[in-house]
């Protein structure tokens, strides 16, 4: 029985995201440190070869010092002699410089300062050499400078040549000691890369055993439960219904509830004592309520006032036993007024135990249009209630269009990639390496994929960039996601560099607005190339749509209020003239056309 309950539920689902944030947590944590490991060795490895070359060019210059040497020794020709001097002073300086780098490490060349005791042991080893040669050359050059002590010279000679084999043998050992290393750095890189593959499959297979698996029972598990208490409550609903003509209530309570329970709109179970036991989707969507994230009262759930609580638990403290219908002005988290024709039923359960059915419906709307027609003249109330209808029509079934398309997206999308994605898993075959391997890299295209649908469907609902970053930024980010899904050149220009926030309320209808425009062009006017502007002064905000289609004529779009295209332009209106806007729409046949909104800020 507690797993039935809401605050169960609540807890199962918070366990749930605990364990799905910290397997997304491990996982990034996993490439992070596998990526910054390998670039490390990377890096080492490339140092590893310039050591290599550079040791292998010491050899070079050894022999091209000894080789310049001996041609010097035996040149007469004092211009010639000069020249080969200066060269042969660029080697030895050269070849110095190399060796310093190589023994004591150089930061500008990337060689390290510390290395292995081989290594050390081999660079004392050959030192003696190396000073030998060097000071046999630099003594030699500079006699030969001078011209004098042709003896010594010739001794001197001996001395490189009698150096130069021992330090060509030891730089040998050197470069076969530093290639040595080298391979053993690749190997470790090697065996280092398996064991990260090892730990990121390991990694997959438990988040699908205690994470992916157990989600999907409770998902399933939790939709059965919805479905047996959609079930009960339409039985309920019938039942209160049977009831209430049974005992001719008011003729406004049975017309009421009536309409509820034949458009089966807004619907809630509520204890005595005011707390919540169910509410129907419709409900919760129009309070911007989530029954899986909080657990409140029913006068909670309504409205974020604290006077208005008070009001609505001391009705259904007064009336639990005999019941109430009425009219219930309220305020939204938005700041929002809403308005609910409210019927409150007491139902007895099981002896001893009752519940009251709260059913209602949304009557916001027609109490602004009552509002509307106390204001305006006889001749026009008509018309207005008519086109409010209409207008509430339109908004009801794109509301279904668009959570039916959201549905489809997300079965035949998400769906199909999330099974997909766990029946390749359980496919994965560890003894066979390469095709494992080849799999894990589907599965991070796939999972690639999922998060880019998951991201494309959030963006059709609400775009993240309108209420992060506001207008500016979600209209930039709206003309690029439909190029990018249309084909067509549509280009968004900020001409005065307009970079201020407004209220919630008013950037939304006007991003719905652009969306409008946008869409319009798109479906309708075949154009290839779509042009959104925005502009402001100290008090307008002006946004221009300009579209290169086959334009209309918009008298006569207007007058067919009845098709689409009218409904599109008097639904237009409608939101304009709810944000105190003012909307021009200007369109010739075969030339395009141009749609702007100014908005006051």
């Amino acid at each position: 029985m507690k797993s039935n309950t809401p605050a169960a539920v609540n807890l199962s689902f918070k366990n749930l995201r605990r364990l799905y944030l910290f397997a997304l947590l491990t996982i990034a944590i996993t490439v992070l440190l596998s990526q910054l490991l390998i670039q490390y060795n990377l890096h080492s490895q490339l140092s590893d070869s310039k050591i290599i070359n550079i040791s292998g060019k010491q050899r070079m210059l050894s022999q091209k010092l000894t080789k310049e040497v001996l041609i010097l020794n035996f040149i007469a020709d004092s211009k010639n002699n000069k020249e080969e001097i200066e060269r042969t002073n660029e080697i030895i300086n050269l070849w110095k410089f190399n060796h310093k780098a190589l023994e004591k490490g150089n930061d500008s060349l990337g060689f390290p300062k510390e290395k292995s005791k081989e290594l050390s042991d081999l660079f004392i080893a050959i030192k003696p050499n190396f000073e030998n040669i060097v000071k046999a050359a630099t003594t030699f050059l500079n006699n030969k400078e001078l011209g004098i002590k042709e003896e010594e010279n010739q001794k001197l000679v001996r001395i490189i040549l009698k150096n130069q084999g021992v330090f060509l043998d030891k730089m040998n050992e050197i470069v076969e000691q530093y290639d040595k290393e080298a391979l053993e750095k690749v190997r470790l890189q090697s065996k280092t890369e398996y064991g990260i593959l090892i730990f990121t499959i390991l990694v997959l297979l438990l988040e699908f055993i205690f994470i992916f698996k157990p989600t999907n029972k409770k998902v399933e598990v939790l939709i059965s439960k919805l479905l047996s208490s959609e079930k009960k409550a339409l039985k309920l609903a019938y039942d209160t219904e049977i009831i209430s003509e049974a005992k001719e209530n008011s003729v406004k309570e049975l017309k009421s509830l009536n309409y509820a329970m034949e458009n089966t709109l807004l619907y809630c179970r509520v204890a005595p004592d005011g707390s919540l036991i169910h509410i129907g989707e419709k409900f919760a969507k129009l309070l911007q309520y989530n029954p899986f994230l909080s657990d409140k009262t029913f006068s909670q759930v309504l409205t974020p006032i604290e006077k208005e609580q008070l009001a609505i638990d001391r009705i259904i403290a007064q009336r639990q036993k005999s019941g109430w219908q009425g009219e219930l002005n309220l305020t939204s988290r938005n700041d929002e007024t809403i308005w609910l024709d409210l019927s409150m039923v007491p139902v007895t359960i099981k002896k001893e135990e009752s519940e009251l059915l709260i059913i209602c419906f949304d009557i916001t709307e027609r109490k602004k249009a009552e509002q509307e027609v106390e204001r305006l003249n006889f001749e026009n109330v008509t018309d207005k209630i008519n086109q409010q209808k209409v207008i509430s029509s339109k908004i009801v079934e794109n509301q279904e269009n668009e959570q039916n398309r959201i549905a489809k997206e997300i079965h035949d999308g998400i769906g199909q990639m999330l099974t997909g994605l766990k029946f390749s898993l359980e496919s994965i075959n560890l003894d066979d390496k390469e095709k494992a391997e080849q799999k894990i890299e589907y599965l991070k295209k796939l999972a690639l994929d999922i998060i880019k649908g998951v991201r494309t469907a959030t963006f059709n609902l609400m775009p993240p960039e309108l209420s992060d970053h506001g207008i500016v930024s979600s209209l930039a980010k709206l003309t690029q996601e439909l190029s990018k899904l249309t084909g067509k050149n549509i280009l968004f220009y900020n001409k005065s560099g307009f970079d201020k926030r407004l209220d919630s309320l008013i950037e939304i209808n006007i991003y719905r607005l652009t969306q409008e425009a946008i869409n319009n062009a798109i479906k309708y006017a075949d154009s290839s190339h779509i042009i959104v502007q925005l502009s402001h002064s100290n008090n307008i905000l002006s946004i221009i749509i300009d579209d290169n289609g086959k334009g209309f004529d918009v008298n006569e779009a207007a007058k067919k209020r009845n098709s689409e295209s009218g409904m599109g332009l008097l639904f237009m209106k409608e939101r304009i003239e709810y944000i105190n806007g003012r909307v021009f729409i200007n369109s010739i046949v075969e030339e395009g056309t141009r749609v702007t909104f100014n908005i006051p800020i």
